[in-house]
């Protein structure tokens, strides 16, 4: 009876450990998503990268405003007042202002007259009135701010655009984690059920045994303990499946959580290529950044200096005003020019501390290349590093494997004791475990060396 219940156990041992990685998963009711399929919903759905564009059509819309300053300010006034004097009051007197060769001819005028001329007059005017003008000025040099200034807006824009690229790149790393976190929960899934059927059936001729007296009620309660221990690993395993499938849904903007993940065989892979560093840095987001942090620093320090030049500007305007009870238009063109003399003593400051921050930018790109540089070969030793565990983690199946079976056969022969055959299937769930951990680190380092050389 022994025998034939080692003959059995064999057997479905055997089918249990081919099945392992292809067992369905228990959350298997809903569609299967790949890893691309995930990373797509990942870039559309994404609240990061959805505030990313509206930082690039914001910055679009401030480089259209710095457009308009090359053209000409147009604007309009209108003023109407009334004063409780007039603003413009004096008094004449008629006599005083003749002219000494008509001054003769005044004592033939008639006496009335002559008292007339004799007498002050009051004179009062604009009391009340209304002025209106507009007007059209045209900056001719204001000492490179308006070119330098839409560049710097453009400069803006392309940082915006950067920045959304990281956004992008960020967004997609930790979806893709969340990714093979799930499916790492997902095998561990597929090899605690294909331990559970092994327990399953080792169980059942057990209990025949020890009814039949071959075997010992011991070797019955150690499977059931091995039983119960499996079943708290299960759930565990699709408590934390359940926490990260909503985790990936929602940073995906997935609506249905029925999904499940399929990412194919976990065996061994390629070394991707290695990229060369010193050409990867330039294609990277990061190293792009620094580098438009110079330029704007450059612009910055120009608009410092234009702010301390001589502007000149050309201007024209049509004019009304009723000031003197009577309707007057007119037009007039005028040329302008502003020199900032006593600015330029502080001005001078300014220009300076734009240099010495434009050094201090300078400084930090080249720090921060040569990290980035680090950082990329920092990344491809660990998937070197990766992919020698996850050889190490498959020779190890292959060990446990053949543990397993020569304690089969030594329990078969009565030499082992089925707490020694249990724990060889305990260091086969484990190196199965190992693997799944390797292989899903080994994606994880691949990951985080494309993204850190800017593929």
């Amino acid at each position: 009876m022994k025998s034939n219940l080692v003959f059995l156990f064999l057997f479905v041992a055997m089918n249990a450990a081919a099945a392992s990685l292809t067992a369905p998963s228990p959350e298997g009711q809903g569609e299967a998503l790949t890893l691309e399929q995930v990373l797509d919903s990942a870039r559309h759905n994404n609240i990061a990268i959805r505030n990313a564009r509206h930082g690039i059509e914001a910055a679009r819309q401030q480089r259209k405003e710095a457009l308009t300053k090359f053209f000409p300010n147009i604007s309009a006034t209108g003023l109407w007042f009334n004063a409780n004097r007039s603003m413009a009051q004096t008094t004449l007197n008629p006599s005083e202002m003749l002219p000494e060769s008509l001054a003769s001819l005044a004592s033939t005028l008639p006496a009335e007259a002559q008292a007339a001329l004799a007498e002050p007059v009051d004179v009062s005017m604009m009391k009340n009135g209304t002025i209106a003008a507009i007007t059209a000025v045209q900056p001719v040099f204001a000492g490179g701010q308006i070119v330098n200034g839409n560049r710097l807006a453009k400069v803006g824009e392309e940082v915006s655009r950067l920045q959304l690229q990281l956004s992008e790149d960020e967004v997609e790393k930790t979806a893709e984690r969340y990714f093979w976190q799930m499916v790492s929960l997902q095998e561990k899934v597929k090899t605690v059920m294909a331990v559970e059927a092994m327990l399953n059936d080792i169980h059942k001729d057990v209990d025949v045994a020890v009814q039949a007296g071959v075997a010992l009620r011991n070797d019955q309660l150690q499977v059931q303990l091995r039983q119960n221990e499996v079943e708290s690993q299960k759930l565990k395993l699709q408590n934390s499946i359940g926490i990260v499938k909503l985790l990936l849904a929602q940073y995906c903007g997935l609506r249905d959580t029925s999904f499940t993940l399929s990412a194919g065989q976990n065996t061994i892979q390629e070394l991707p290529v290695k990229q060369d560093h010193g050409q990867a840095l330039l294609n990277t987001a990061e190293y792009q950044l620094l580098d438009k942090q110079v330029e704007a620093t450059k612009l910055q320090k120009r608009l410092a200096v234009g702010q301390n030049l001589p502007s000149v500007a050309v201007g024209a305007g049509y004019n009304y005003h009723n000031l003197l009870d009577k309707d007057r238009t007119f037009a007039m063109v005028f040329a302008t020019v502003s020199v900032p003399i006593s600015d330029w003593w502080g001005g001078s400051h300014a220009i300076k501390k734009k240099e010495i921050e434009l050094q201090k930018v300078i400084s930090e790109q080249q720090d921060k290349a040569e990290l980035l540089k680090i950082r990329m070969q920092n990344a491809w030793n660990s998937i070197v590093e990766a992919q020698q565990q996850l050889q190490i983690a498959q020779r190890s199946i292959e060990q446990a494997e053949e543990n397993l079976r020569l304690h089969r056969n030594y329990y078969q022969a009565g030499t082992c004791r089925m707490s020694d055959l249990l724990e060889a299937q305990l260091l086969y769930q484990q190196s199965c475990d190992k693997h799944t951990d390797a292989y899903v680190d080994y994606r994880n380092k691949v990951l985080e060396y494309k993204h850190s050389t800017g593929q």
